[in-house]
């Protein structure tokens, strides 16, 4: 089987930086709500939120890209599942 044949998954995720703890959830709406510790310096809070991602959806983290929405609050983020 070769990497990536499956569909893409995209995900709306509304971020918040700075938070004490890590962690992401769905809301009813269908937007997912992601907690970060990490700020949004560097590049640092998006590298969090993609490993956050693909501990729950069960993927590796290679699966996991921000679509859209890279500097901004409310991102697309791509699964690419298997």
């Amino acid at each position: 089987m070769t990497k990536g044949t499956g569909t893409p998954t995209v995900i709306q995720v509304k971020v918040k930086p700075n938070a004490r703890v890590s962690q992401i959830e769905e809301a009813a709406d269908g937007v997912w709500l992601a907690q970060l510790k990490s700020q949004p310096i560097d590049g640092k809070a998006n590298e969090e939120l993609i490993g956050l991602i693909a501990k729950r959806f069960g993927c590796p983290r290679s699966a996991v890209s921000i679509k859209s929405g890279a500097s901004g609050r409310i991102k697309r983020v791509r699964i690419q599942t298997a």
